[in-house]
Parts: structure tokens; sequence; C-alpha cells
């Protein structure tokens, strides 16, 4: 079934390649980014072009997840078009690079704010409208550090993936009553074929930085990002990320994956996932809630 669907952060890498996956797959896709008359407008116009090429319908919408009033106008808009809303897929997001004490608190909480309460905003812009159907999905792009391998100079971007991670968690089993499920994808260290390496922030404190540079860490920049990028097969296909989403999305209700692990490198993130989520259901239902891990039909 047709699907009206909206991603955050789909200017570019993964929430591109899913958002014209998606729109291939016959659903109908908003592309959300900010900036659609300044410094995306090129995306967009990439995005129209796509659309009218392969004859999908793929649109953009302009979507500032760090302002509430511009998520409620976006989420608004696209009801207002479609009726309806049926897939939110959070992968709005920004990576930074560098020794974790170089970077300001300030910095810290500008990347918590991307990362993490960014996704709250689009969920009390969109959650009402998913209840009101009493059906939805939401999907969480996350990040395999969250509980698999971690190399160092990637801190405060890995905190941020994991507050988000232990969002979603706790989000799943409030919306199941709703009969909202929820997915969570799990990309791995995509070096290549994304803009996340290319793109990421450095440390406001030049001076600090510098004194690693100097130091004993004289040289581990290039040689953390070399090494990581060794863990990656040269085969690996970041468009892989985007399949997950549409398999996610296609899949019948209630028969969703709650997590799906797309990582070349194998840090072990899927093995701990696996061991934990198992956990943490079991204690649910200690609690006596185990309705709670699966979404209600009720429609």
């Amino acid at each position: 079934m047709k699907k009206v669907i909206v991603i955050t952060g789909a200017s570019s890498g993964f929430g591109a390649l899913a958002a014209r996956a998606l729109a291939k797959a016959g659903h109908v896709v908003y592309a959300s980014m900010r900036a659609t008359k300044g410094r995306n407008a090129s995306q967009v116009e990439a995005a129209n072009r796509f659309a009218q090429e392969n004859q999908v319908d793929l649109r953009t919408v302009e979507l500032d997840v760090q302002s509430q009033d511009s998520a409620d106008a976006a989420i608004a808009q696209i009801v207002r078009e479609n009726g309806r809303l049926d897939v939110v897929v959070h992968n709005a997001g920004h990576m930074v690079f560098g020794p974790t004490e170089a970077f300001t608190s300030e910095q810290l909480a500008h990347l918590y704010d991307v990362n993490v309460l960014s996704t709250q905003r689009v969920n009390r812009a969109a959650l009402p409208q998913l209840r009101k159907q009493k059906q939805g999905l939401v999907i969480w792009v996350g990040s395999s550090s969250t509980n698999g391998g971690v190399p160092p100079y990637l801190a405060p971007y890995f905190a941020a993936k994991a507050a988000m991670d232990a969002l979603a968690v706790s989000y799943a089993k409030e919306l199941a009553r709703w009969g909202v499920e929820t997915s969570i994808v799990i990309p791995g260290a995509f070096t290549t074929g994304t803009n996340h390496f290319a793109h990421s922030g450095t440390p406001d404190d030049k001076v600090r930085m510098r004194e690693y540079q100097d130091g004993p860490y004289a040289g581990f920049e290039e040689q953390a990002l070399k090494a990581l990028t060794g863990t990656v097969p040269p085969d690996a296909d970041v468009s892989a990320v985007a399949g997950a989403v549409v398999s996610i999305v296609n899949a019948p209700f209630g028969k969703r994956p709650f997590r799906v692990t797309v990582d070349p490198a194998q840090d072990g993130s899927e093995v701990v996932t696996t061991v934990l989520d198992r956990i943490r259901a079991e204690f649910v239902r200690r609690l006596g809630f185990a309705d709670l891990l699966h979404p209600a039909k009720l429609v």
C-alpha cells in the first residue's frame, strides 16, 4: 500500500538515498530539509529532476529540525496535501571529529540539539496525526557506535546517537497502544558514499586541539580515519541503508523488525543489541506490560 512518508535531513547522504528509494518503491515521499530556497536549492532541483525522470512522487518540504515552528508547519502541509501521514523517518544528524576535550560544551549542546532534540520536535508535530489514525510507523536512523565499536575522536557524535537510541527505545513502548510501530535502522561506519566525514565539524577550541596534534596524539586524526576506513570492505554499498528502510516500510504492519543493522565493518553492534533488546523485553514482561512489545492493531 502506498504510504505518505517524511524523511528529515534528506538533502544528502542516507536521507536523500532513502527518499529516492522509497519514491521508486511507489510511495509519496517528502524529502525534508532546511534552506530549500537557499543553500539547499540545488538539492531541491535535484529531487524534482529525479521525480520527473523516474516518474515518481518525490517532493521536498522546508523543515528545519532545530525549529518547532518549522516542524509543525512542514507536518501540517503534508497532512493538508494528503489527508494523512503514515511514516516518519528520523534521519537528520550531524557528525564531529576531533579530540573530545577541544569541543566546547556549547558545541556538544548543539550536537545534541541536531541529533536528539530534533526528533522530539518532529515527533511532537507528527505523532498527534499518527495517533489519530491509530496506525503509523516511526523509523529512527541510529549508529552502530551506540552498542558496537567506538573509535576515538567521535565521542560527542556517539554520545548524541546513544541518547537518540535511548529515546527511540522508550518511545516504542509508549506508542504501541496507539497502533504506532517503531523500527531502528543501525548503519555502520560507511566512510564513503555519504558526506558524514567530509562535512564533519571540528573543535572550536583550536588551542587545545593543537595540544593534542603536537603532543602524544600527533598524526592520530589521519591514523584513526585510515584505520576506520580499513574496516569497511571495498564493496560496501551505502545504498543498503536505504534498502533497509524500504524493506521496513514495505513489511506488513506488526511484522516489522525492531532493529535492522547494516554494518559492513561488523563492529559487534548487532550482537550486543540482540542481547540488550532481549533483556529489556524480559524486564517489560516482568512488569506486566508485554503488550507494549508489539503495536496494537486498531484499524
